[in-house]
């Protein structure tokens, strides 16, 4: 009997984690760590409820902390087996990985130094050695080509258009009658810029689909009018926009409108800074695989980068973040983390979150339990090293940029299946937005859903 275990991104949007068993062997379906509410967070800390080094290879969607940022721990722990994912994933679990490891453990230095622990001493959850070590298992293949993983699991992998290497990974199991479970990741939007639309999929025995935004429909594509009127008005009053942004993924659709904009003179052109030496790295990335994303993201002969804006300049070392952020002139800040749950960001936020002129703009989903989620919902202050800091600047949100497709765009894909799958699992959302995409199917596919709860295992 085969079974499915779900590890994390059950009835929450993070920790990705699905263990697949048959015959006697294991593999694990991403390896996510878990964000936002303290709760949440904790399970990080907890032992699987297995012995990793049972698990005898690991498959990623895509590059994303909460689909890989486990990896280093569970290596750590005894997991010595091979890492499959897409060429792209592996460049991208280069940049992502070690640099989760120096988070983890500047946080634990931070948090020593200034005493805002409960734990003495405060430990890393995993370091940048451990980070490196996974990197050397990781084991790049090509999209569409069916590879062995272990005895009896095959996996392929298929364009999901939601990152750099994103994938679906439709996994064959021989000894179960040849079943087919296909992990969706996270699903990618339609006709958005940088990346192709998601790949449409025949068909799957057994599928997991993220319920993200399951509960609504992103705003309409308005061609970045709002994003001209926001960093205009700020301009205007000799402020800064500072744009907490996932390093990988968010900061090239970001680029590309700021750029966009300023070739049709919509907008001042101001100095734009990338302030996340891992959203630099992953810009080279893209930028080498360019055949991956759309036709329209080619460089031309006089491009230097398909991303540069007229002002655009990278931050690479602590000292330049530090003259960035004391800096009064009008300008654009990118820098992570999306969610402003750690990184360079908290230090524009702390400088700029006191001050009217200044506007923090928010681009893609904020988690319960972050800095972000607090600020969109309007919090007076939020507590940054520890300190307090009172919120008077402007706080804006755009939808429309989310790399998640929304309800519209699920129903979309799932109506390309040409049979239904026998049981549908809604993962990597909360539950109110899951409850809504369930109701949805079954109203307009008339399929079976399941919700699956956290560690709960089903025969497949």
């Amino acid at each position: 009997m085969a079974t499915l275990t779900f590890l994390g991104a059950a009835q929450t949007v993070t920790g990705s984690k699905y263990l697949l068993e048959a015959d006697g062997h294991r593999v694990l379906v991403d390896c996510g760590l878990f964000q936002g509410l303290k709760e949440l967070r904790l399970r990080n800390w907890d032992s699987l409820p297995i012995d990793v080094a049972t698990i005898d290879a690991v498959v990623l969607t895509h590059a994303h902390v909460d689909h890989v940022g486990y990896l280093p721990r569970l290596v750590a722990q005894g997991f010595a087996g091979r890492v499959f994912c897409t060429p792209g994933t592996a460049d991208l679990c280069r940049i992502v990985l070690p640099d989760s490891g120096r988070l983890q453990e500047e946080d634990a230095r931070q948090a020593n130094k200034h005493g805002y622990t409960r734990h003495t001493p405060a430990l890393p959850l995993f370091t940048e050695d451990d980070a490196n070590q996974a990197l050397m298992q990781l084991q790049p293949v090509g999209f569409d080509r069916p590879m062995p993983v272990t005895k009896g699991f095959e996996v392929t992998f298929v364009p999901a258009g939601h990152l750099l290497g994103s994938a679906f990974a439709r996994v064959r199991l021989d000894g179960n009658g040849g079943t087919s479970i296909l992990f969706g990741g996270d699903l990618g939007r339609y006709n958005r810029p940088v990346l192709p639309d998601p790949t449409p999929m025949p068909s799957a025995d057994v599928l997991l689909v993220e319920s993200t935004y399951g509960d609504r429909e992103h705003e309409a594509d308005d061609h970045a009018t709002r994003l001209a009127r926001i960093i205009s008005a700020t301009a205007a009053r000799g402020g800064k926009v500072i744009i907490p942004s996932f390093a990988i993924g968010r900061v090239e659709e970001v680029l590309y409108w700021i750029k966009h904009l300023e070739e049709e003179r919509r907008i001042p052109v101001l100095p734009v800074f990338l302030d996340s030496p891992m959203a630099i790295e992953a810009l080279n990335y893209y930028g080498a695989r360019y055949q991956e994303l759309d036709p329209d993201m080619k460089p031309g002969r006089r491009d230097v980068s398909v991303f540069a804006t007229k002002r655009f300049q990278t931050v690479n070392s602590p000292k330049q973040s530090k003259e960035v952020t004391a800096s009064k002139t009008p300008s654009i800040v990118i820098s992570s983390s999306g969610m402003a749950t750690g990184g360079r960001v908290l230090h524009h936020l702390k400088a700029a979150l006191p001050d009217p002129k200044h506007t923090v703009l928010f681009v893609g989903y904020q988690a319960a339990g972050t800095r972000g989620r607090a600020l969109v919902d309007g919090a007076d202050e939020v507590k940054i090293h520890g300190e307090l800091v009172p919120v008077r600047a402007e706080i804006a949100k755009i939808d429309a940029m989310s790399a998640h497709a929304d309800r519209r765009e699920l129903l979309r894909w799932l109506g390309h299946f040409e049979r239904p799958p026998r049981v549908t699992y809604l993962v990597h959302g909360e539950p109110e937005p899951m409850a809504a995409l369930e109701s949805a199917i079954a109203t307009s596919l008339g399929w079976r859903v399941r919700k699956p709860e956290y560690r709960e295992t089903v025969n497949l």
